[in-house]
This record gives structure tokens, C-alpha cells and sequence, in this order.
């Protein structure tokens, strides 16, 4: 079936987990993180095109060839040999420089859109290749749902969904850095290292305490975001069972296990806070929402 154009919305994610376990070969971080999409979308709209080009309404983020769907655009027409273009709007959602790899979302929301739009009829693993090309949180905004992830974000092992609960996310009012926080790790080191494993057990025993007592996150302590902590203590006044910053920096987020809780807080850091945001874990990646044959009325 042709269509003319594809919606789909692609989740924000949160790290339960991070942690620094060591420096690959190649220079990288070597990774160990539990990580976790939530229903915070951004939206994005695909049309056919014999040019491609990007709008993002009301957003500062830079809508050119460093874009992350660009990118994602650019890598699926030179995989697939399609002779074609797409005209893409993203009416973007998730917090910039948040840790929650909003641009990611972006590049995998595009991929699937992509596939979609044209019939590619690519794999998910075909998606994750060309992903991880772009980024390395594009594989996991790929699959999506709660997954192990190791490495540069290239090694990913699907975890059953996580327990039931709440997520608070308040974003400060100065984003950080990716580079420039594990440049501080690299001289600072961190006092935190979560035990990934055993928070892996955790959700695999739909044990939510247990998910909580070994959460942290390894960059925390050398993100240099100043309110960090502050919004710790306010989510678990609250009645947050945990509290922490999400990759690296700068969004942080509670963990609830009662929803009336999660409303509260909400409401508490809004007075501080421009970005708030209640939020759900979800089981999946970007997903196509609207679908619009040739010749539909619009």
C-alpha cells in the first residue's frame, strides 16, 4: 500500500541505571545501564517528498545536515537505494542536552516512518544497524521497553516490562553536556556504581523495591548540574521510593509506587520548574500513528 504521509510518535527514555565499568579499546566508555522508554513522545510527521528537509516548529534546536534525522533520513535512502526524499516535521517534546536521547528518538522515529512510508519492509535488525550508525542510543529507541544495555549502547538484551510505577521528570534550567561529563568523570571518577544486575533481577521478579534500592546512576556526581540534588530532595520529600539524574544530565527523576504521590510532586516542582512531566514505562519503540493514502481527503 502507497501512502503519502506517516505520523509516529518515538518515547523519551530514563536511565534506572548507569554505570562506568571501565574504557574500551577504542577510547569509549565502556557502559553497563539499565535503561527504560516512557510515554513522553516526540511527534513526527513524514511526507513524501523529491527533497528532504526538516521543520521543528517552535523548537531552537538547529534543523540542519547535524540533525539527528537528517542523518537517520540520509543513512535509510543510502541503505535502501531508494531514489527519494521526505519533507519531515517533528514537533519535539523531551527535553535538549536531558539525557533522555530525545535526538535519538528523533532518528529512530524517523526509521520507522521511513519503512513504513516507502514499504521498505526493513528488519528490526536491519533498523538497528543503520541506527547505531547515527547514534548510540538509537538502537535502544529503536526496540524500546526496559532492556540491559552494555557497551557503547551496542550490546541490548530485552527485559520483561518494568513494574508498574510513576515517573516524575523535571528538567533544570541548564542542560549538560555528553562529552563534557564524562570528560569530568575521566578526572573526577564517581563515588556511585549501581549494581545493574541486581536491578535487572529485580525486574525480572516484578519486584519494584528492589528496582529502586539498586538504582543509580555513576555521572550524577560529575555532571556539574547544580540543581541536581535539590530536585532529589524535593522528589523524595515527596514521596519518591528513589530519586536520580537520567544519562548524563541534566533531567532527574523519581520513581513512584502511588500514583496520587506522582500527582503531588508534579504539582510542587512546577513552581520551580518549566519542564515537569508524570510519566509511564512503555513496552515499545516509535510506533506509526496516522497513515495517509494518496488521493485521502485531508
Amino acid at each position: 500500500m502507497q501512502y503519502r504521509s506517516v505520523t509516529v510518535l518515538a518515547p523519551a527514555k530514563l536511565n534506572l541505571s548507569l554505570d562506568v565499568v571501565g574504557t574500551l579499546p577504542n577510547g569509549y566508555h565502556d557502559l553497563d545501564m539499565v535503561m527504560q522508554t516512557i510515554d513522553l513522545y516526540e511527534k513526527i510527521t513524514l511526507r513524501r517528498s523529491h527533497d528532504l528537509t526538516l521543520n521543528l516548529p517552535g523548537s531552537f534546536v538547529p534543523a540542519n545536515d547535524k540533525n539527528t534525522a537528517v542523518k537517520a533520513a540520509l543513512a535509510f535512502f543510502a541503505y535502501t537505494g531508494l531514489l527519494a526524499g521526505v519533507d519531515m516535521t517533528i514537533y519535539k517534546r523531551v527535553p535538549v542536552r536531558a539525557g533522555m536521547a530525545g535526538g535519538s528518538a528523533d532518528a529512530a522515529g524517523v526509521l520507522v516512518g521511513l519503512n513504513e512510508l516507502y514499504g521498505a519492509k526493513l528488519s528490526m535488525s536491519e533498523l538497528c544497524a543503520i541506527g547505531a550508525g547515527i547514534g548510540a542510543d538509537v538502537p535502544f529507541a529503536l526496540m524500546g521497553g526496559t532492556c540491559r544495555v552494555r557497551g557503547v549502547g551496542d550490546l541490548m538484551k530485552a527485559l520483561p516490562p518494568c513494574p508498574d510505577c510513576w515517573f516524575v521528570v523535571a528538567m533544570p534550567s541548564v542542560g549538560v553536556s555528553t562529552p563534557e561529563a564524562f570528560a569530568r568523570y575521566d578526572t573526577m571518577g564517581s563515588p556511585v556504581h549501581p549494581d545493574c544486575e541486581a536491578q535487572e533481577q529485580a525486574i525480572r521478579k516484578n519486584d519494584l523495591p528492589g528496582v529502586c534500592a539498586a538504582a543509580g546512576n555513576a555521572l550524577e556526581h560529575c555532571s556539574g548540574a547544580d540543581e541536581t540534588p535539590a530536585i532529589c530532595k524535593t522528589l523524595r520529600a515527596q514521596g519518591a521510593v528513589t530519586a536520580q539524574m537520567t544519562g548524563s544530565g541534566a533531567a532527574v527523576f523519581g520513581i513512584f509506587d502511588r500514583q496520587d504521590a506522582a500527582h503531588r510532586a508534579v504539582a510542587t516542582l512546577k513552581s520551580s520548574y518549566r519542564q515537569v512531566y508524570l510519566c509511564k514505562p512503555t513496552r515499545g519503540g516509535p510506533f506509526v500513528t496516522a497513515r495517509r493514502l494518496f488521493g485521502a481527503k485531508k
